[in-house]
């Protein structure tokens, strides 16, 4: 104990060639188009073998740890790449990166004002900037480790500000409550009511719209066009208001108490938008909480030309925010946003024997009025949660999350918005959105190339149809032939290493690609690539 247990100089050292490494190999390597999206495809057996994961008695030197760690990036998938289109996040903003370093550099948790002065600041910030884009003067919030937590955040605290007692006495004295979300709801809606006892049976699915894509007048011309003769198929995806009417008025005849309802903005797979205003007039009708899913959707709000997709947001009670997808912030960032600015007394039974006695013995400071968000998740553990600080106590903002330790994820979205502000935000968002239709009007040109449906947002869904399946669309076996399509294209592509996308069955749709454009280093010569290459690996299927 006479001296450090660690070696520093040469730890320093270590590190000063990791960076090296990280900036040939996974910063300049992942961005270049020239290179591989999927380096070098193994495997789960041999890339076993080859990373050799065993975890021994003794460690190992510095050069076979650097060879560990060169290794670790030749066999990633590179999703700063731009030719990665596989999800709903992707490229690689050096600003936002240089964030991430320096929350991973301080290794700290923004639950106390002490332990973490800057990061709880610009946190509040972020989360202001946030809420006045939503439309909201005032409010609360805070990060959580994804959209699903942030949805289920808000599971809780509707239940919660309807039943107080239910945070002490859980769901044993509740009436049977019912939740309500759209066919094309993220599955995070389900999880939660399980999580929280609620139970995905009371869970209440939406029916949403529909229209014919290229239906109507003239579509038998596009059809034409576009050389395929496949019945187009009806898809839209947005909640309809009175089926949710519908809903509520069956789970209350049948003696539930319906509680809660979950809006999307930008479903995961079609990308569709919810009408709020509609929804929130519902919800006002039976005092239901209108939360916003709008974990992809969100960054719309940043641009003024897409902004509209989003009329009504205002109106919720609570917003899910995933800043890591569209604005490329990294994983993982996401923000609940809450419109309540009530305050309350917090729950006798968990407060401070110092809260409890402070009054009547006169030692330490009063325990002040909660917000609605501390009160559903606070329990003012004393080892961290001391009344009697010498600062600002409002700032130890750490109970207003079931987490104890937690990220500070505000730090990299501070950074970058700083590097390119309000407006360049938006920008990215618009770039993106572009750079979807231009695919879009290419994929309307091209012969084999059909649309599921015309897009709302950036998530561009369509079948490839290979000249071997031309012209049978009326054979029965033509949909399961069509439906092996994507996942031999994917098989090919991954292995090749030339680019990545993602595909899905929808419904009764069979398996068709999702295109998603996040990563303004995107250009023109990519997105014909992307089409290309397709045409390419599906050709001879």
């Amino acid at each position: 104990l006479d001296g450090p247990g660690l070696d520093i100089a040469a730890g320093e050292e270590f590190l000063q060639e990791v960076f090296q490494i990280l900036l040939e190999e996974g910063v300049r390597k992942s961005t270049d188009v020239t290179q591989k999206v999927v380096c070098d495809w193994k495997e789960p057996q041999e890339l076993r073998e080859l990373l050799d994961l065993e975890l021994r008695s003794d460690g190992e030197g510095r050069e076979r740890l650097l060879q560990r760690c060169r290794d670790v990036l030749r066999f990633s998938v590179r999703t700063g790449h731009p030719r990665f289109f596989n999800q709903l996040f992707s490229g690689l903003d050096h600003h936002a990166l240089a964030g991430r370093f320096l929350t991973e550099t301080l290794n700290t948790s923004p639950y106390t004002y002490e332990m973490a002065p800057v990061l709880v600041l610009m946190e509040e910030q972020v989360l202001t900037k946030l809420r006045e884009l939503v439309g909201w003067s005032s409010g609360d919030g805070i990060f959580a480790p994804g959209g699903s937590i942030s949805n289920m955040l808000a599971m809780n605290v509707a239940r919660f500000q309807r039943f107080p007692e239910s945070r002490s006495r859980g769901n044993w004295d509740l009436p049977r409550l019912a939740l309500f979300a759209s066919q094309e709801s993220h599955y995070s809606i389900l999880k939660g009511a399980a999580l929280l006892g609620i139970g995905t049976d009371n869970v209440h699915l939406v029916r949403t719209d529909k229209r014919w894509v290229l239906g109507g007048p003239g579509g038998s011309q596009v059809r034409e066009f576009l050389h395929v003769s496949i019945p187009i198929l009806p898809l839209r995806g947005k909640m309809i208001p009175e089926e949710l009417e519908k809903e509520i008025q069956r789970v209350k005849a049948e003696g539930s108490e319906p509680l809660f309802v979950c809006a999307t903005s930008g479903t995961t797979v079609l990308g569709a938008f919810d009408p709020l205003d509609a929804i929130a007039d519902v919800c006002a009708r039976h005092g239901l909480w209108l939360h916003v899913d709008a974990a992809w959707g969100g960054s719309a709000l940043l641009s003024p030309r897409l902004r509209h997709l989003l009329a009504g947001i205002h109106r919720s009670d609570s917003v899910t925010w995933n800043p890591h997808k569209l604005l490329m912030v990294g994983l993982q960032c996401s923000a609940f946003l809450l419109r309540d600015s009530s305050v309350g007394a917090p729950y006798p039974e968990f407060l401070p024997l110092g809260c409890l006695l402070g009054p009547l013995i006169n030692f330490g400071a009063p325990c002040p009025s909660q917000g609605l968000l501390q009160r559903c998740h606070g329990v003012g553990a004393t080892y961290l949660f001391q009344r009697d600080k010498f600062y600002d106590v409002s700032l130890d903002t750490g109970d207003k999350s079931p987490q104890c330790g937690r990220r500070a994820d505000g730090l990299k979205l501070w950074i970058l918005w700083k590097a390119v502000g309000t407006r360049g935000l938006g920008q990215r968002v618009e770039r993106a959105f572009g750079a979807s239709r231009y695919l879009l009007e290419q994929v309307k040109r091209r012969e084999g190339f059909q649309l599921v449906m015309e897009p709302e947002f950036i998530n561009l869904c369509f079948w490839f149809i290979p000249p071997s399946l031309r012209g049978q669309e009326s054979s029965p076996e033509f949909w399961d032939k069509l439906g092996k399509v994507a996942p031999a294209i994917k098989e090919k592509m991954i292995r090749r290493g030339s680019m990545m996308v993602g595909y899905q069955p929808h419904g009764s749709h069979v398996n068709f690609f999702r295109q998603i454009i996040t990563n303004p280093a995107v250009t023109r010569q990519d997105l014909d690539f992307f089409l290309d290459e397709i045409q390419e690996l599906g050709w001879d299927l």
